[in-house]
Parts: C-alpha cells; structure tokens; sequence
C-alpha cells in the first residue's frame, strides 16, 4: 500500500532565496527611482531653447528620457536572475550549517548517543541552537544510561529469588523419601521467596510511580504523614531496640499525599532497617519561612561522604543491606529522592561523624497558592 501524495511543499532555501531576492530586486527599483525621477523632472522644467552641455536632450551626447525609462527597464529585467542568483547563493550559505546539525542530529538519533554536533565559531544563534541540542543528547544518554542500568539490575534482583524458588521445589519433588513435613517445610521457604518478591516488585512500582510525577496536589500536614506512618512501624523500631524520638510542629504544604507518604515511610524504614542495635531515630517537622521541613536523623554505621549521593541511585547498597541483613533492595532512598524531585523540593543529605545519616526535605509552602 503506497503512502498518500504529500502536497508540494517549497524548501526553507527557495523560500528564503525568494526572500532575498525580493529584497535586492526592491532596493534596485529604489535606486532606479531614485536616479530617474530627479532626471525626468529636470528634463520637464528645463526652459526650452537654451540647451546645456550636461543637460537631458533628445539630440547632442545627452540621454533623452524615453532612453533613460527604456535603459531602466532593461535593468529591472536583467535584475530579476541576478536578484534570484544571489538571494539562492546567501540562502545555501545561511542553511548549511542548520543542514549540518540536522545530519548529525539524525546520525545521533539513530543510535550514535555519544556522539555531538560540537559547533565552533563564530558564536550565533545557530551555534547556541548546537549547544543547547549537545546538552539534550547528553540528557538523553545519561538517561538512557541509567535505564539500561536500572533495568540490568532489577533483572537480577528479581531472577535470584526465582532461581532460589525453582531450586527448591525441584530438590523437593526430586526427594523420593519426602514426607509432609518436609513439603510443608518446602512450602513456607518458597511463601518467603514469593514474599520477597512481592516486596521488591512493590518497591519498583513504586519507584516507577514517583518518577512519573504527581498526579494530584492537596494540602497536607508533615506532621499528620509522620505520625501515621510511625504508628505502624513503632513495633518494628522495638524489636530491634532502637528508640525513635519526635519533634512534630505544624509543617503545612501541598503534594500528593500518598507519594509524600512513601517518601517519609521509606526514609523512616531505612533509618530503622540501617541502624545500630539500642540505637535512635530522630524526626522532626517543622515550618520556616516559606518552607515546611521534615528532617530524619538516626545512628548507625559510618558512611563515607563520596558514598552518600550514591545511596540515592537505585540498587545501590555499601554492603549488603549496609548491616549484614538481606531485607533491603537499595530502592528506598531512590524512591526518596524521585519523590523530592517531582515535588520539586530540596533534599539534602549528610553523613554524621558518629555513624549513621541527617537527612533533610524541605517543601515549597508557596505550592498552595499555585
């Protein structure tokens, strides 16, 4: 089946060429205009009788008006190709470098990220046109970059405890002498596997669900998030002896509630899961100036600084589960710092000296006037 006949359509060169010569046509008239008028009107008020040696006559060396308006129109008419010529020759040379961006740009978009345009001088908008597509393309593979990376990842994460499930049972149904108790046994190890799973596709979906953005803005009190999501992990923080102290005010702002919610569960959970035995963990909310503040301290091994902004990318651990525990996947500061970003909010981490992280949101309380 053959495509529907585009319309004819006139190149940026014709187009602009048309342009030009319009333009040297328009100021040849002018210059003729503005040469023959002056002449015919002193040959129209020149006293009869007493001709000049430098005047317009029909007879002598002089030139007579029907020459100079015959001579004129031939200039017009030999003007037209050389207006043309011209304005086709400044019109190629202004589009040849935007025809050399557009080569590369269709090399580059075709599977070549690393490559740039890297437009020298002399600096014009075109070269500005140049930079501004070479920062694009480094966006776009870095981005890329980092999907193929994230993707790279999750597949292992996900294929280890598939793997671990298929050798399970297969060592359980490959056991002749296998009684209940040992299927039983089998069941509940392969529940945990799945449980595993389930989890860590949950934590992908919700890292995917926080780089997409905010679907909805409410407004919303730090302080209400805080309390609800420590009321469900206040258990967890007893168990492993770890004392969590509060400091809620009043820290109003706007977003979307349940994304906030899994920004303060995350950053609560890693601070539980990453800490000491009899350690803390300080929250605090708060509102200064234009800002509404939620700031997570909490002990806990020693992280170098050069280490901390590489916590924030997805599946990035310092050690396994950073405390020798395997219940962790390296997403939750991911899913923290996606979720900053599509609040536009600012996050600032620190290492503390005695082990463990401060880490700070603060939020644009101008977001509820907008």
């Amino acid at each position: 089946m053959t495509s529907p006949q585009q319309p004819a359509r006139r190149s940026l060169q014709t187009r602009l060429a048309l342009a030009y010569a319009a333009g040297i046509y328009a100021a040849g008239v002018f210059v003729l205009v503005c040469v023959a008028v002056p002449l015919a009107g002193a040959q129209s008020t020149k006293p009869k009788g007493r001709p000049s040696s430098g005047a317009i006559t029909g007879t002598g060396n002089g030139i007579s008006l029907p020459q100079l308006l015959t001579g004129s129109a031939v200039a017009l008419v030999v003007l037209i190709p050389v207006a043309l010529a011209l304005g086709w020759f400044v019109a190629g040379r202004f589009l040849h470098p935007l025809r050399s961006i557009t080569a590369t740009a269709k090399i580059i978009s075709a599977g070549d990220l690393h490559r740039r345009l890297d437009l020298g001088e002399p600096t014009d908008e075109l070269t500005e046109l140049g930079h501004t597509l070479d920062d694009l393309f480094a966006r776009l593979q870095a981005s890329f970059d980092a999907q193929r990376h994230f993707v790279a990842n999750a597949s292992h994460e996900l294929r280890t405890p598939l793997a671990g499930l298929r050798t399970l049972l297969e060592v359980a149904l490959a056991d002749p002498d296998a009684d209940a108790d040992t299927l039983r046994s089998a069941c509940q190890e392969a529940l945990a596997l799945g449980g595993h799973q389930e989890r860590l596709v949950k934590a992908l979906l919700a890292l995917a669900t926080s780089e997409r953005g905010i679907s909805r803005r409410d407004t919303l009190d730090l302080a209400h998030i805080v309390e609800g999501v420590l009321a469900s992990r206040r258990d967890q923080a007893t168990e492993r002896g770890i004392d969590v102290a509060e400091h809620l005010t009043p820290a109003v702002t706007a977003g979307d509630p349940r994304l906030i919610e899994s920004l303060v569960a995350n950053l609560v959970d890693n601070a539980i899961r990453h800490n000491h035995p009899d350690g803390y963990v300080e929250i605090t909310t708060e509102t200064s100036g234009t800002r509404a503040t939620l700031t997570i301290t909490n002990s806990g091994p020693a992280i170098p600084d050069s280490q901390v902004q590489r916590l924030f990318q997805p599946f990035q651990k310092l050690a396994p589960d950073r405390h020798g525990r395997g219940d962790g996947y390296g997403l939750g500061l991911a899913i923290v710092n996606a979720v900053t970003q599509a609040h536009h909010a600012t996050l600032t981490t620190s290492a503390r000296p005695g082990g463990g992280l401060s880490i700070a949101v603060r939020f644009e309380r101008t977001a509820l006037w907008t």
